[in-house]
């Protein structure tokens, strides 16, 4: 686990040192610098996968501190994929209103064009239909974290109750062993008694034969 843990707290810290490239990039090399952050988090959440298992084996002296460990790197690269996604949805604000503007300034108005006002009163509302969009994505994107972080702890539940599920049978099994080796017990000590009391009645039988 020890290898892993390391490996994956380097991965971390690699992905924390490519999201400040994000804000130097060109917008040719911006989109790489985005995929392979998020390639990166993607084999950060699959080893994390890994290290919950691990740490679940562990002795029960070490076992709380390596779930510690494993949360803690659970929590910082949860807030990277977040600060991923901020920064990927601020890019693309900026690349809408660039557009809208480049859009803007290419119209072409004469000074006798009636209908001059008609094609700002759309940019308008097209702004403003982009401005729900976006207000629409951010609570989407919100839904989606918080479901996914609820699945992961149901994950994390769910582990929980099947271990003690096989605690349970385990001891359960140990009952029924228990049970059969009492069972056996008693069947010898009634033989015995049996037997006793057969030897005991052969005994009086003989005293009141012979002595009287």
């Amino acid at each position: 686990m020890e290898g892993l843990y390391q490996q994956t707290n380097k991965q971390v810290h690699e992905v924390q040192s490519y999201m400040g490239h994000l804000e130097t990039s060109d917008k040719e090399s911006v989109h790489l610098v985005e995929n392979e952050i998020q390639a990166r988090i993607d084999t950060i959440f699959s080893n994390l996968e890994r290290l919950e298992i691990l740490s679940s084996k562990e002795p029960p002296n070490k076992r709380q501190s390596a779930k510690l460990r494993v949360d803690q790197l659970k929590y910082d690269v949860q807030h990277l994929q977040t600060a991923l996604r901020n920064f990927q949805h601020r890019r693309y604000l900026r690349e809408q209103q660039e557009r809208q503007r480049e859009e803007l300034l290419a119209r072409t108005f004469t000074t006798n064009d009636s209908d001059t006002t008609i094609p700002i009163d759309e940019t308008l509302q097209f702004n403003e239909s982009l401005q729900s969009a976006h207000r629409g994505m951010d609570e989407l994107i919100g839904s989606g974290t918080n479901i996914l972080a609820g699945l992961r702890d149901q994950r994390v539940t769910l582990k929980g109750t099947h271990k003690k599920i096989l605690d349970v049978a385990n001891m359960l099994g140990l009952s029924n062993t228990v049970m059969r080796l009492i069972e056996k017990r008693a069947f010898q000590d009634k033989f015995l008694m049996l037997g006793g009391m057969a030897v005991t009645c052969l005994i009086m039988f003989l005293v009141v034969q012979y002595l009287t």
